[in-house]
């Protein structure tokens, strides 16, 4: 990829040939670890601009568009994409491919409160509706249910072995700051919590339901204007069927809602809107949603591993994530209990299973 003037040049040029558009400004947008994103005012309109890394699965890219397309027509604001002059999605005419999409008005929320998570708890439910019925959540569901079920914690021990030691290595060389002390501090929290993980797993229900997902249904990815208004989802990711419950159990328990002191409020508030909308999800479903957060927050070490062993695009951004990401697993671990009081309620109504699909 270009540097910034060169990637800034590039992309006037693409908007320019193959959009119509003539960009005024260009702007850097910060938050992607996979996309360098800018901003690009021409004339009174403003637009997103998504420029993709060498590697990319431009084929899986355009089918996670095609999905933010799919929920856009099924009752979730999203925002839309701009074709190039060819009708395609993504334009490929330069060294940078990039998608175009229109900006919308409102900023990405770092945390949901109570009212907010009624709005993402409703919006989820919409398309959670919709995505039931693609043919990619008709796939066999007992691949994705076992690979929540068959955890590697010995693999996840040995690689914070292996962080550990290189954190090591660094205090012998003179060279560790501040992170490497919060780092060898959590990872070695995180191994005495790894012995939950088999038991959480164990406890899965069978019959949990798998269909195409948001796959990241977070604050970051929800725009909400100055009245609080949800305007946009963003990143959908490609339709690939996953468990129904960790798109709601995520969304519900999300690591920077947990630092709020009314986390269990949002929590409520995102669950009762969402089955407002979609009430068939089954009692199974939403009782997993305390069980599969947890599992991926554990077993995760998203963030700390990239820090060591191949730094991000915005690395600094990571290393919060991971130390937010890591507090948020002590907390769901600490109130186990009023989290299934409160999804055991919220299940009394619902039907047990979901009928099978024909």
């Amino acid at each position: 990829m270009p540097n910034s003037a060169g990637l800034s040049a590039t992309v006037a040029r693409v908007l320019d040939e193959r959009y119509g558009l003539a960009p005024a400004q260009l702007s850097p947008v910060r938050g992607g670890q996979h996309t360098v994103n800018l901003r690009a005012d021409s004339g009174k309109r403003a637009m997103f601009v998504k420029t993709y890394e060498d590697s990319a699965d431009l084929a899986t890219e355009r089918r996670a568009i095609a999905l933010s397309e799919f929920a856009g027509e099924n009752g979730v604001p999203v925002s839309p994409v701009i074709d190039n002059r060819e009708g395609d999605p993504i334009d490929t005419s330069s060294p940078v491919a990039m998608s175009v999409w229109e900006w919308m008005p409102g900023s990405a929320a770092q945390e949901l409160n109570p009212s907010i998570a009624e709005q993402a708890g409703r919006a989820l439910g919409h398309l959670h509706r919709a995505t039931a019925d693609l043919t990619e959540s008709r796939r066999p569901a007992g691949p994705v249910q076992d690979a929540w079920r068959g955890i590697d914690t010995d693999g996840i021990s040995a690689t914070i072995d292996h962080l550990l030691g290189i954190i090591e290595e660094r205090v012998h060389a003179g060279q560790a700051g501040p992170f490497d002390t919060l780092a060898a501090r959590t990872l070695t929290e995180r191994r005495a919590m790894l012995p939950a993980l088999p038991s959480l797993a164990a406890e899965l229900p069978g019959d949990l339901t798998v269909q195409v997902l948001h796959g990241d249904y977070a604050p970051r990815n929800l725009l909400f204007d100055d009245e609080g208004r949800l305007t946009a989802v963003l990143d959908f990711s490609p339709p690939t069927p996953g468990l129904l419950a960790y798109d709601i159990g995520r969304a519900a328990l999300f690591a920077t809602t947990l630092a709020r002191g009314d986390w269990l409020d949002c929590a409520n508030a995102l669950l009762t809107a969402y089955l407002d909308v979609n009430p068939t999800v089954t009692a199974s479903d939403l009782q997993a949603c305390y069980h599969v957060p947890v599992i991926q927050l554990l077993r995760s070490l998203y963030g700390i591993k990239q820090h060591y062993l191949s730094p991000g695009i915005d690395q600094a951004d990571l290393d919060d994530f991971w130390h937010m990401r890591h507090r948020a697993a002590q907390t769901l671990l600490e109130h186990r209990g009023s989290i299934e009081d409160m999804l055991t309620k919220l299940a009394h109504h619902l039907p047990p299973t979901r009928p099978s699909r024909c």
